[in-house]
């Protein structure tokens, strides 16, 4: 399908569900507007939905990949709407498999050599089809005496590189179109979010880089008694096909098939909302899609139960300073330590330098404040996050995605932590973990060990320390202290002062030679000849031309 027949579908599968209000203002608004007549409408009841609902219906009749982009925006809450945020988080991955045969065809083309070679058994029938890929069953030949062994094969959809360029270079248009035409399009930023639903596709188009993602999370836990993560197979694994050891589990939020096998939900609860803050304050490396589909608990660990991790596409990290402000926010938030919420936020440099801490102190106060009035447990630590993240989208800072991408997260968990245990108190459980976490981080032994691992790029600097003090003070005595500085606006404004000096020479130049052919041919003298034509013509020429390149530089 051409761009502008894909463009076109869009369109009327956005006028049928009415969702061209949420384009109000701009110019395509009234592009799609004029489509109406020419549109179906949609039935009574679609049309009685609310806007995230129609909009999520309108993803899901366009196709699995805009369903995946709905999914990618579900996560951006400081760029969406609440009520369009919540509905895209319900989306879902339904669909149609692809031929077997075909899957077949591609895992060995792939890994380069036939699928009887490299597997004793290869399941034709997928276990599970989703936008991206697909999950085929499979068993490895035992090694060395070994038995054989259990896996799953993830492969990419046939085509599916080209089908994602094509839609993203349709979204791009769209973004264009939205950042020219509509009013509110600064605080939309339609060129970021399609950038980054670029990135994290990308991310997900290669599986050896996912397989990588699984075997970091797996080094991080190996061992632990709260989560387990499969074992990725190297020697089966290439940029399109993923080879893992396959597990089962039960659903995190199959809570009949929970109780029918008997598993602690209250322990359950406070594990997962323990691991995910280790996850992010001890290993800086966290599952950001951590919905129930792929989050399965073992069923055969009923007392001291443990989660199975599934789908590493999408992990998270963050900055050490952003780590370091993050946690302190929390402890803030804990101690109801307004004031310190504040300073933390200009000093992340999250907030804008010109904002006045009384007046930021205020604004966190009115939002945190009316929680607390409320029992610890029934407190969402998320939901006072988001909204300390709104506040400050008001003094119009732009966050960082991976800082949003942790509010979801967190968010998911928290659901997740109270569908398992109501009861559950996620202050009381996750404060001790992010003492204790932070007790480590700073401790005189790990500062020490940072300082061991620093110290030959400390030693290879220090050489230079002396000559360059020297300078800096030699500088300072003699007033030549210079500033420099780097910026691409500065960079485009030099350059932009640069052309228009260079148009301005060129412009007085040739007006000045114009003004001299003026002056002797009105004097009838024309001047000394040069290769058979007066000087004033040459000029006249000269001017001329040097007007001509002034002109063309201005346009």
């Amino acid at each position: 399908m051409s761009a502008a027949l894909r463009v076109a579908r869009i369109g009327r599968v956005l006028v049928r569900y009415r969702l061209d209000s949420l384009l109000e203002g701009s110019g395509a608004e009234r592009w799609l507007k004029l489509l109406r007549p020419f549109v179906p409408r949609a039935s009574a009841e679609v049309a009685a939905l609310p806007r995230g609902a129609r909009l999520r219906m309108a993803l899901q009749e366009l196709g699995p990949l805009f369903v995946k982009f709905g999914q990618i925006l579900s996560t951006r809450r400081d760029l969406v709407p609440p009520d369009l945020a919540e509905e895209l988080a319900l989306l879902q991955d339904q669909v149609a498999p692809f031929d077997g045969e075909t899957a077949r065809a591609l895992v060995e083309e792939a890994l380069e050599r036939s699928i009887d070679e490299a597997f004793l058994d290869f399941d034709t029938r997928p276990l599970a089809s989703a936008s991206i890929a697909q999950v085929h069953a499979a068993t490895l030949r035992g090694e060395g005496g070994a038995p054989p062994r259990e896996v799953v094969v993830k492969v990419l959809r046939p085509g599916i590189e080209k089908q994602v360029a094509a839609d993203i270079a349709v979204l791009r248009s769209l973004a264009g179109l939205v950042e020219r035409t509509h009013p509110r399009a600064h605080r939309i930023r339609p060129r970021e979010v399609v950038a980054e639903i670029e990135s994290t596709l990308a991310a997900e188009l290669d599986l050896q880089r996912e397989g990588a993602n699984a075997s970091v999370l797996r080094r991080n836990w190996l061992g632990s008694a709260d989560l387990y993560v499969p074992e990725p197979v190297w020697s089966h694994t290439a940029e399109r096909v993923l080879t893992l050891e396959r597990v089962r589990g039960i659903p995190a939020d199959d809570i009949a098939a929970l109780d029918a096998a008997g598993i602690d939900r209250k322990a359950l609860a406070a594990k997962g909302v323990r691991v995910f803050y280790t996850q992010v304050f001890r290993d800086n490396f966290f599952h950001a899609d951590a919905h129930a589909g792929n989050i399965w608990v073992d069923e055969h660990r009923r007392d001291n139960p443990r989660f199975i991790a599934l789908d590493f596409g999408i992990m998270g990290q963050l900055s050490g300073e952003d780590q370091y402000y993050l946690a302190e926010n929390f402890m803030a938030i804990f101690n109801r330590d307004y004031r310190r919420i504040a300073e933390l936020h200009l000093q992340a440099g999250w907030m804008p330098a010109h904002v006045r801490l009384d007046e930021l102190e205020a604004a966190v106060r009115g939002v945190c404040e009316p929680y607390f009035t409320r029992p610890l447990s029934e407190i969402s630590l998320a939901e006072v996050l988001g909204k300390l993240f709104r506040t400050a989208q008001k003094y119009e800072l732009t966050l960082q995605p991976q800082l949003i991408l942790l509010q979801k997260t967190l968010l998911s968990i928290e659901g997740l932590g109270r569908l398992l245990d109501p009861t559950i108190d996620i202050w009381a459980v996750a404060r001790p973990v992010l003492e204790r976490i932070l007790a480590e981080r700073y401790s005189p032994r790990r500062l020490a060990r940072e300082f061991r691992r620093r110290l030959p790029e400390l030693v290879t600097k220090t050489p230079e320390m002396p000559r360059l003090v020297h300078a800096w003070l030699d500088q300072q005595v003699s007033g030549r202290h210079e500033l420099q500085m780097r910026s691409g606006d500065l960079v485009q404004l030099t350059g932009e002062i640069r052309a228009l000096q260079r148009r301005a020479v060129a412009a007085i130049a040739g007006a000045g030679l114009l003004v001299a052919a003026a002056v002797l041919y009105g004097l009838d003298a024309g001047g000394p000849e040069m290769a058979g034509a007066p000087a004033a013509a040459w000029a006249a020429g000269l001017g001329g031309l040097a007007a001509l390149a002034a002109a063309w530089r201005r346009g």
